[in-house]
């Protein structure tokens, strides 16, 4: 845009991020597929004004991130929250759910999911373990996040958009090297 006569501060770029990126978001998942037959879940604990909140984040077995919720507990409500949420609007539940060994799980889906299977422990869920590391190196460059509204808001958002610019490697061709 500098070539153009346009001179954009990093401020100005923040406030367009801040302004479009959730519409940008929501765009973007209204026109995306339908997700997986399997779930990974998973959550991973951060601080926003020095409370321990916890981000509970879901993932399809192409590793695609369809959800992301901000919340300050770890128990079966927290669990069930996020499964009803994850429900909301889908038209027909997963087949499988891949946890870690947290209780709250399988509490909440014996309630909300009786006839899903459920898998836990292990290596089964690196899918989730690995989709944690952009928003952690996105957090280390904001220095945190302030608010949990704000965390909720921008985490949304930026996980349906670097789903779009990221592919995952199961929609990527193999590479030829010439000798």
């Amino acid at each position: 845009m500098l070539e153009r006569g346009v001179e954009v501060s990093h401020e100005a770029i923040r406030l367009w991020g801040l302004k479009f990126g959730t519409e940008y978001g929501r765009r973007l998942r209204a026109r995306r597929g339908p997700c997986g037959n399997t779930w990974h879940l998973d959550e991973v604990f951060t601080r926003i004004n020095g409370k321990l909140v916890y981000l509970w984040r879901a993932v399809d077995q192409s590793g695609e991130v369809f959800e992301v919720l901000a919340q300050s507990r770890r128990d079966k409500r927290a669990a069930k929250k996020f499964l009803r949420k994850l429900l909301n609007g889908l038209s027909s539940p997963p087949c499988t759910i891949v946890t870690d060994k947290l209780a709250s799980y399988a509490a909440a889906r014996r309630e909300l999911l009786p006839s899903v299977e459920h898998c836990r422990g292990g290596r089964l869920n690196n899918r989730p373990e690995i989709s944690h590391q952009p928003t952690r190196e996105r957090e280390r460059k904001m220095r945190g996040f302030k608010s949990m509204r704000r965390a909720q808001r921008f985490l949304s958002a930026h996980d349906t958009i670097a789903n779009h610019f990221r592919p995952a490697r199961h929609c990527l061709r193999p590479t030829t090297t010439e000798r």
